[in-house]
């Protein structure tokens, strides 16, 4: 039985999607203990991934889908795939039966990540979808349900989430090093190129904000411990260059948290704007830029000592990883998940709230996403 993404979404609210759906022969841990991926998508940021993957403990590359055959066998040949584990998107149902894929890694545009992760779970394979998630806020939904009823895990790829100095930054937040946390700022931004598939709408399913300036979003989130309660929005277009007739260029936004917390972010697809946030609390600040590249992380912070009479406390570290370090730690961290069946720390719920949060800030703006 063939069931659309729609009529998944149907069923699963009826309840009804459990009898619709076929069983599904669920691989077993492999005997190496190393999860195999299937990488769906073959551009720039799944080249990232598959190179971590080969620097892993616990992860290998065992199949591919693509749309270009020669590609995508050249790949396989890098990575010791053989041909009968590269599929097309017609026939990636079909890796269903290959017990060398444990789990997928979706690397395409973001309104593609629904559909594949969808059609992953169906075949009983763990997926790992890169942000934004999706598109819509029903997707999410969707894409959530569907892993949940075929008991496959979902997580999504916020590779900061295992990056040790964004988790130093964190602790010495919770650890009230800066005191109470007043105010977050921050931005991301990079002058677009025209023809990529992100300046398409359809493809990508809104601005800047769902490519870059979702960093800022879930920074703020994981900053403060906190889920934000208001929102504000504003969208701007000022390049009327032909790169942004379906999508605004900059968007800026505001956050309250329940404690008082006001984030600030701004996101651009006109101009470079290294990534960076800043936190600014009673006793002192922290700071992080660049934060979200792929290497080069650098963490800042300012603050009073324990004691009336102790010297401030300054921190400045610059973290020695080299790409694909973020990738390695996010890949390992998920196939330890499949291996130990454990539940991801940045799981499809963490990816849902963003995309709640991106529509609230659209409708804020008054946009329609």
């Amino acid at each position: 039985m063939r069931i659309s993404r729609r009529d998944f979404s149907r069923l699963g609210a009826m309840g009804l999607a459990a009898r619709a759906l076929p069983s599904s022969s669920f691989a077993e841990a492999p005997g190496d203990g190393k999860v195999g991926y299937c990488v769906i998508g073959l551009g720039v940021i799944a080249d990232h991934f598959m190179r971590a993957v080969q620097q892993s403990s616990n992860s290998k590359i065992t199949g591919l889908v693509s749309g270009h055959r020669d590609k995508a066998e050249r790949i396989a040949a890098q990575y010791g795939v053989p041909k009968s584990s590269i599929y097309s998107y017609e026939d990636m149902d079909k890796m269903r039966e290959n017990k060398t894929i444990d789990a997928v890694y979706v690397a395409l545009p973001n309104s593609m990540h629904a559909e594949y992760t969808i059609r992953s779970a169906k075949a009983g394979k763990h997926v790992l979808c890169e942000k934004p998630m999706s598109t819509t806020v029903s997707e999410a939904e969707a894409m959530i349900a569907a892993c949940k009823l075929m008991q496959v895990k979902l997580m999504i790829g916020y590779r900061l989430h295992y990056d040790p100095l964004n988790l130093k930054a964190i602790k010495l937040i919770r650890d009230g090093a800066i005191g109470t946390v007043e105010t977050i700022n921050g931005a991301f931004g990079f002058n677009a190129k025209p023809n990529q598939w992100r300046l398409n709408k359809a493809l990508a399913g809104g601005g800047s904000l769902f490519d870059v300036g979702i960093y800022v979003l879930n920074a703020s989130r994981y900053l403060t411990g906190e889920e934000p309660v208001k929102f504000t929005g504003v969208v701007s277009t000022i390049d009327h260059d032909g790169r942004f007739d379906t999508m605004e260029e900059n968007v800026s936004w505001t956050l309250k948290f329940p404690s008082g917390v006001l984030a600030t972010g701004s996101s651009t697809y006109g101009a470079q704007m290294s990534g960076y946030f800043k936190v600014f609390g009673s006793k002192g600040n922290l700071e992080m830029g660049p934060v979200y590249d792929y290497s080069g992380v650098r963490l800042r912070a300012n603050y009073e000592g324990n004691s009336p009479d102790a010297p401030r406390v300054v921190i400045d570290e610059t973290s020695q990883d080299q790409d694909p370090a973020q990738f390695t730690r996010e890949a390992e961290h998920f196939s330890e998940c499949v291996l130990k069946n454990q539940t991801p720390t940045s799981p499809g719920e963490e990816g849902l709230r963003d995309m709640q949060y991106i529509q609230a800030i659209y409708r804020a703006a008054g946009v329609n996403m």
